[in-house]
């Protein structure tokens, strides 16, 4: 059996130590903990997230200093603790009760998957909250006037310079390099995959 740790944070300049100091009072050595620095918006850019999870073994207990660090949804998160269990893993966060210590893998298994079920049914019903908050923000924004819709990040008008030469990078090879996928591109912008859909579908009709 082996601990492994898994720490993230969404940009680079945001620091993981305090999520490493949470792993290090677990006795997690510096050597099984995978760090990134990168969103969780998507699954496939996050490079440690994917070794992590070839890296583990039947037996292990995988910590992570928060639920939110596997991803920023309940369907993601989801995802990710059932490829844990798929591998005979077990997951262990601090806002889970600790059950590493039951020595059956069955049953310790079993409790978790309980109360992970628990929590990703009472993040989805948060995320349906802020949904329809935010939805009765826009309408009343609407009814006044003054809602201008969600900005483009990447777009022939973005903000930012550097935006805009991304998108025009993205559309370039969308139109010219028909042998590239959408995932060789998204590396190539250094964007998410999703994004280049959504550049696609958008600009390139």
């Amino acid at each position: 059996m082996a601990k492994i740790g898994y720490a993230r944070v969404s940009s680079k300049d945001q620091n993981l130590a305090r999520q490493i100091e949470t792993l290090h009072k677990y006795g997690i050595k510096d050597d099984m903990i995978f760090k990134e620095k990168v969103s969780g918006a998507t699954i496939e850019a996050r490079i440690q997230l994917k070794s992590m999870l070839n890296f583990i073994r039947k037996g292990d207990i995988v910590y992570v200093a928060a639920l939110d660090r596997l991803g920023r949804n309940a369907k993601d998160i989801g995802y990710i603790i059932q490829q844990i269990h798929t591998k005979g893993a077990t997951l262990i966060t601090p806002e889970l009760p600790d059950f590493s210590q039951i020595p059956n893998p069955g049953l310790r298994a079993m409790f978790t998957e309980m109360m992970l079920a628990v929590f990703k049914y009472q993040a989805e019903e948060e995320r349906k909250r802020i949904k329809a908050r935010q939805r009765e923000g826009i309408e009343i924004a609407k009814s006044n006037g003054v809602y201008k819709g969600r900005e483009i990040k990447y777009g022939p008008n973005a903000k930012k310079p550097q935006d805009k030469l991304v998108w025009e990078s993205v559309v370039r090879m969308l139109r010219d390099s028909k042998s590239l996928s959408i995932r060789q591109i998204a590396q190539k912008a250094g964007i998410s995959e999703r994004t280049v859909y959504r550049i696609k579908n958008r600009d390139l009709k």
